[in-house]
């Protein structure tokens, strides 16, 4: 479904207005939910029954969380290498990246996930000056973890980390944001961005939601896209 927002981004590139791209992370930035998969690992599969939960909507995935720190048991060094065995980054997401800071377009990463794993990758492929919004774990001698979260919604309290709080903070200060994602999580910021990529849960519930959305597989579709419908000094406007 290709959505009636194609000439969002056509213009002159003279008084290009400014523009934010917010990326979810897991099974976004990373291919594959690093997340889920420690959570799994660490907790001997007793997450599964609590994720089922969380992905029917039964509860939040901050409540899901809370429920899931008492089953984990894993050091931080074995825990990260874990994670960084398990990672799979998008293999166009760093093209796309120094695509956007070439084209004076801002990216940022809000996550529902954890910091450690997400700077932990951002890291191993030289992307930390990419700022991002996520949950916070804290590890423990005995192996046990913690999680606080520090960009959550109060007036709300479904998610640990309210993507849609960060893209409104964000609002006053660009013309436009864009938004890329893929799951439960993306649903709310999808709803307020002024161009939204979308695909799997995201792209399911922007359908039954009647949200405007591209749908993509991977960042080169995004930046081709941006490319074909946004005027780009210095790049062709048509497709290749």
């Amino acid at each position: 479904m290709i959505v009636n927002k194609d000439n969002a981004f056509k213009g002159p590139s003279i008084n290009r207005p400014k523009t934010l791209v917010i990326c979810d992370f897991d099974g976004t930035v990373s291919t594959v939910d690093i997340g889920n998969r420690v959570l799994n690992r660490f907790t001997e599969n007793k997450w599964q029954d609590i994720d089922r939960g969380y992905i029917t909507g039964e509860v939040g995935s901050r409540e899901a969380y809370a429920k899931g720190a008492p089953l984990f048991r894993g050091g931080r060094e074995e825990v990260l290498d874990y994670c960084l065995e398990t990672e799979r980054i998008d293999p166009y997401f760093v093209d796309f990246y120094r695509f956007c800071r070439d084209q004076g377009i801002d990216l940022i990463i809000a996550s529902d996930g954890f910091d450690f794993y997400i700077e932990a990758v951002l890291s191993k492929y030289n992307l930390t000056e990419i700022a991002f919004f996520s949950n916070h774990a804290e590890f423990h001698e005995n192996g046990s973890l913690s999680f606080s979260f520090p960009a959550m919604n109060d007036d709300c309290g479904k998610c640990g980390a309210c993507k849609n709080t960060v893209l409104q903070r964000h609002r006053a200060v660009y013309d436009r944001i864009i938004y890329v994602g893929d799951g439960h999580s993306d649903v709310c910021p999808s709803q307020k961005a002024d161009l939204v990529f979308a695909k799997r849960v995201l792209y399911e519930k922007c359908l039954e939601n009647q949200t405007a959305c591209i749908p993509y597989e991977n960042f080169r579709d995004v930046r081709q896209y941006l490319m074909d419908h946004f005027d780009i000094e210095g790049e062709p406007a048509t497709k290749k």
